[in-house]
């Protein structure tokens, strides 16, 4: 079972496959913090999933903002399955289904560009590079396999190198988050406010995060 949650501007949107269905508290308590509407979407290909399976994943949904739930199946059971909790359910071919996710993937590209302010609740996620043009507020979070580059105010909470990459940074022209994540290793964000005109760049040394001046070099 593929699901794939988004907001209705598209600027998150999660692709993820649940095997257990006993097991998905930890899956969807990630997406607790997300003040937005979120769309959710139950790509079913050849599977049977019963009314009782899709209960308890509805009332895990009903616990975060999901204004809109549908299904896509090829498997009668499941439709009827949705049908009967009254969840928009749709019965599709395979090869539709698998067309629609292909969408969906292509949708979700490696480095993203965020021009704007991330807002309190928003949640910008990316599978590559994430570089924002505008300032994080307190209460986003924004997350990267690769790295982050803020060109504003970093204030919120930023995670990079999901993927376990610990050579990953966070820079931004004003570095004071509530929480900086690299791989495996979190940092609580400095009391006290930046007091440097220059930006600063987040890095693993020695299995601690540190801050530095982020230099750009110049090539001749």
């Amino acid at each position: 079972m593929e699901i794939v949650l988004k907001n209705t501007k598209s600027k998150y949107l999660e692709i993820f496959t649940l095997l257990d269905l006993d097991n998905i508290h930890e899956t969807i308590k990630r997406f607790s913090s997300i003040k937005e509407p979120l769309e959710a979407k139950i790509f079913a290909v050849n599977e049977s999933i019963s009314s009782h399976q899709l209960a308890k994943l509805k009332n895990h949904f009903d616990k975060i903002n999901i204004c809109s739930l549908r299904i896509y199946s090829n498997n009668r059971d499941t439709i009827l399955s949705g049908k009967f909790l009254k969840i928009d359910s749709d019965f599709i071919r395979e090869q539709e289904i698998k067309k629609k996710l292909l969408s969906f993937n292509s949708i979700k590209k490696d480095d993203i560009l965020h021009k704007g302010t991330v807002r309190s609740g928003e949640r910008i996620s990316s599978n590559g590079n994430l570089c924002i043009i505008g300032d994080v507020n307190p209460g986003a979070i924004v997350s990267a396999k690769k790295n982050i580059y803020v060109w504003g105010k970093l204030l919120g909470i930023a995670f990079a190198g999901k993927s376990g990459n610990k050579n990953a940074s966070i820079a931004s022209l004003y570095l004071n988050p509530l929480q900086l994540r690299i791989a495996d290793v979190i940092a609580i964000g400095p009391k006290d406010k930046p007091k440097n005109c220059y930006p600063e760049i987040a890095v693993i040394d020695k299995q601690t995060i540190i801050i530095k001046p982020h230099i750009i070099e110049s090539k001749n």
